[in-house]
């Protein structure tokens, strides 16, 4: 243990050392003389800083250009790095910005070049002004105080190339015979040197020598002038003294260049006074590097001392690069030991930690099999008691709906027999009996469609049907339904709009029960000669409609105002309670149309309700929108009788029509509620003909046997429901020319639809107003007696049938009569029997069939035919009357002629000689 716990004690100091030791970022901008120089700078300051890793190094060039280096040296301050080093393109124009790192904290080294300020820490680089004088002294000696000279200049603005120049003409100031007869700008480049040097030399072809101030400035003059005799003549001296394959010394050595004067790059004494300013260690701030001059005396010593250090710098960066590798092997596995002396004290921890916790688990082990087992045998037995409580509020929810749907039937019982009593002369006490028992049959059926609504909302059923209404005035008939209540109790209503008008995406239906609910509240705390208001502005967003109802009344309680859109929720002190779904559902539906509403109120000040319409359709899903379509009284509140039923006054009776002595038309009524089908027999039998069915299938047999002109039927019937039998009778060519008025309780859209897809003519949702009915019987019997009208003007003997579609079966039947008839026409045997046996139908159903689409029987059907036949006959042939007679197929000429002469006023031989054109009209 105790070794352990000095491993674990030598880990985390270590970890601590390696915390405490701290990375210095160094930023270095340079704008050397050349590739050679610079690499071999780069690779003595890469030698240095590789015994000093905390050292990282940031290299960027220039490339001889002071805006670059600029922005360089600016995004190194902008890092913050800890050191910058700088090799200026020129002074002048590189001096601002290192000032300006400098007064920031950040230490500067300068290197090869000055600037034309005292702000930086220190300055590495050899003496300029004295190469260039030692070069002039070597040139003098050379050319043994006689010749001329075309010097090569390095950056014209840079310290190096000045102080070179200036040291140069200083020495050879004492030699008058020694003059500078012209200048290169070789910018410290090769190529521009070879590129410019022919020019110049072409004018001063009698020079002695070129200097040239870096060696490869030198190499680019000699080998500009290759082919030319010059070349051997003239003598060439450079700066630098590189080793290497291109260095100054294999030039010197190859004969190329007569001498070169070591300039030494300074990299490593570069890294060594970073690293003393970052440790706070003492330096120099100025740094000169000593230099020589090296021809063919002394090249080879130099070379050889040159290569020996090459070959040690390659030795020691193997070395190095083996070191770091041990390093790297030593801290893997000096990690790996750690973790595995952390990981075996972890596990003596647990191990002893699991002795102790196995005794104590353990022990707890049987109570917690114990515990768990009664807790399985709880859980199950609540598992037992969901589903049944599941069960259970699915029969309770499907008894509720069922039930609220079995309301709408005796509701129309009850306001059917009161609207008839209404609309007699009965006595005013009677009368406003009458009225009551609407008012509150109107109030019952309000609270059944509450629960209806609520309902669909709570199974996530109600759907929006949005289409596009001005609202102001959709609020503007919604509130004229209150104007007769509001007179009668003395209490101004009006509406205050912002807006002349303003489109806006909702469901009518829905945001008419959000405004009667609002409204009903109103009115309802409201004293009389009290004030209720409706105020429609836009939101200060401008994205919203807001429709505010406000009014004078008693006001709510705080606690009232908290819960007023709780489901169910009365106020306790409420008179007049109530189910408290008007406003559970007005919220409902305008969350359904992606809006609010909220609730202002103080107790005997009035209250506020707000709720806001989004505007636009982009919060709208496709399928919430539907086309607007306009039906007659669709607009017309359903609840306003609630309000207004006891200020009706209905003086007049129902008008009397005269009752035909004959009923023409016979009408099937199938429902299963005798009530209500003993009440439809008995209001329709003043009309119609009326036979009553009480189930599905022998509804539909009766469809069959009898044939009716209109059938009645509701939706949910025992055997065979109303969708059911409408679609039977509307495939079925015998009945398929009857309109169906299908009954229901189910009111909403979808419902709506599955009649009218099933082929139903009407819907009519309970409960119903039995005139409306009437009206509406009376409209599809006269439009079926239209179509009489227009299946006799499109008879033709065209033998072409069509193929049906459920809804074209009577066109269907029309056509294969036709077609028969005109196939047969010659035969004077031919019958409606024989018709009806090649239609495969009964006689009597032909007829009944025949007499409902065209008013009259088949026979007759047959006899007209062949006389409009013989019509055309008459017109358009040279056939003579006895032919005709026979080819349309009377038994005789004479029967023909007396038939023809009944028919059209005139007999055949008058009819031929009258001109064309000038037919008389059927009759």
């Amino acid at each position: 243990m105790a070794l352990l716990f000095l491993l674990l004690v030598s880990f985390l100091a270590s970890c601590r050392e390696a915390q405490e030791t701290k990375e210095f970022t160094i930023g270095f901008s340079q704008c050397t003389e050349g590739d050679a120089w610079r690499k071999a700078m780069h690779k003595e300051m890469a030698r240095e800083a590789s015994f000093h890793p905390e050292l990282s190094l940031q290299i960027k060039d220039a490339k001889n250009s002071n805006a670059t280096q600029i922005k360089q040296i600016r995004e190194f301050i902008n890092q913050k790095v800890d050191l910058l080093i700088v090799s200026p393109n020129e002074s002048e124009p590189i001096s601002g910005v290192v000032e300006e790192a400098f007064e920031k904290g950040i230490p500067v080294i300068l290197v090869d070049r000055k600037i034309n300020s005292s702000s930086y820490s220190a300055y590495v680089g050899a003496d300029n002004f004295q190469i260039g004088k030692l070069a002039g002294d070597y040139v003098v000696n050379l050319l043994k105080g006689k010749g001329k000279v075309i010097e090569v200049w390095g950056l014209e603005g840079s310290s190096p190339a000045i102080e070179r120049h200036k040291g140069f003409l200083e020495a050879v100031h004492k030699f008058p015979q020694v003059q500078v007869v012209a200048q290169v700008k070789g910018e410290w480049e090769k190529e521009i040197a070879k590129d410019r040097f022919p020019a110049v030399f072409k004018e001063h072809q009698d020079a002695d020598l070129v200097f040239a101030h870096n060696d490869v400035m030198a190499l680019g003059s000699f080998e500009s002038l290759n082919g030319f005799e010059a070349q051997s003549k003239l003598k060439f001296i450079g700066f630098d003294a590189l080793g290497g394959p291109n260095g100054g010394l294999q030039l010197v050595e190859d004969g190329i260049l007569d001498a070169t004067f070591l300039y030494p790059t300074g990299g490593e004494e570069i890294i060594q006074l970073a690293y003393n300013i970052l440790h706070n260690r003492p330096f120099k701030k100025e740094n000169i590097l000593n230099t020589t001059v090296i021809d063919e005396r002394n090249v080879h010593i130099l070379k050889q001392q040159t290569n020996k250090i090459i070959s040690q710098e390659e030795n020691i960066n193997r070395q190095q690069n083996k070191i770091n590798e041990q390093i790297k092997i030593y801290n893997n596995q000096r990690t790996l030991l750690y973790i595995l002396v952390f990981s075996l004290t972890v596990i003596i921890v647990l191990g002893a930690y699991a002795l102790y916790s196995l005794k104590v688990r353990h022990e707890t082990n049987r109570a917690l099999i114990a515990k768990n087992r009664e807790i399985l045998q709880q859980r199950n037995e609540i598992a037992e008691m969901a589903k049944k409580a599941e069960k259970a509020n699915e029969a309770k929810l499907k008894f509720f709906t069922n039930v609220s749907h079995e309301f709408r039937t005796p509701l129309t019982l009850i306001l059917g027999p009161v609207e008839d009593a209404l609309q007699s002369n009965i006595s005013l006490g009677l009368k406003k009996d009458m009225l009551l028992v609407r008012q509150n049959a109107l109030r019952l059926l309000k609270l059944v469609n509450q629960l209806m609504d609520f309902r669909k909302v709570e199974r996530k059923k109600m759907r929006l049907q949005a289409t596009e209404n001005e609202l102001v005035k959709f609020v503007e008939d919604v509130v004229q339904s209150f104007e007769r209540l509001a007179k009668k109790r003395h209490i101004q209503l009006k509406v205050i709009s912002r807006l002349k008008e303003i489109n806006v995406y909702f469901d009518k239906d829905k945001v008419d029960k959000i405004l009667f609910n609002l409204l009903s509240n109103s009115f309802k705390f409201t004293k009389e000669n009290g004030r209720v208001t409706l105020l429609i502005e836009l939101s200060d967003d401008r994205n919203h409609v807001l429709v505010t109802v406000e009014d004078n009344g008693k006001g709510m309680t705080p606690v009232q105002v908290a819960n007023a859109f709780d489901r169910f929720y009365t106020a306790e002190d409420n008179a007049s309670l109530g189910t408290g779904l008007g406003l559970a559902l007005s919220k409902e539906f305008i969350k359904l149309h992606h809006g609010e509403i909220s609730v202002v109120s103080k107790e005997r000040e009035g209250t506020r309700f707000t709720f806001s319409l989004p505007l636009g359709k982009e919060h709208l899903k496709e399928e919430e929108i539907v086309q607007e379509t306009t039906k007659a009284g669709q607009n017309a509140p359903l609840m306003a009788g609630v309000l207004d039923a006891d200020l009706e006054l209905h003086t007049g009776s129902l008008a009397q029509e005269d009752s035909p002595t004959v009923k023409e038309h016979t009408i099937l009524v199938i429902e299963d509620n005798k009530e209500l089908r003993e009440f439809l027999v008995s209001r329709l039998t003043a009309d119609f003909n009326v036979v009553d069915a009480p189930q599905g299938s022998f509804g539909l047999q009766q469809a069959f046997d009898i044939i009716p002109d209109l059938i009645i039927c509701d939706v949910n019937l025992p055997q065979k429901n109303g969708l059911e039998i409408t679609s039977a009778l509307k495939n079925d060519v015998r009945t398929s020319h009857i309109p169906v008025i299908l009954l229901t309780a189910k009111d909403s859209l979808e419902h709506k639809i599955d009649g009218i897809q099933a082929g139903a003519d009407l819907y009519v949702t309970k409960p119903f107003s039995f005139l409306y009915l009437l009206e509406r019987v009376k409209g599809l019997i006269r439009n079926r007696d239209l179509l009489k009208v227009y299946y006799n003007s499109a008879i033709s003997v065209d033998t072409k049938t069509q193929t049906a579609q459920p809804k074209q079966l009577d066109k269907k039947f029309i056509n294969e009569v036709a077609a028969l008839v005109d196939k047969n026409l010659q035969n004077p045997d031919l019958s409606a029997n024989d018709i009806a046996a090649g239609l495969g139908m009964s006689r009597v159903h032909v007829y009944r069939k025949m007499k409902a689409l065209l008013g009259y029987s088949l026979n007759d059907y047959i006899v007209n035919t062949r006389l409009k036949k013989a019509r055309h006959l008459l017109l358009n042939s040279q056939m003579n009357i006895s032919e005709i007679a026979y080819e349309v197929g009377f038994s005789s000429p004479a029967y023909f002629s007396t038939a023809f002469k009944n028919h059209f006023n005139m007999s055949p031989s008058e009819f031929k000689a009258s001109r064309p054109g000038k037919e008389k009209t059927q009759v």
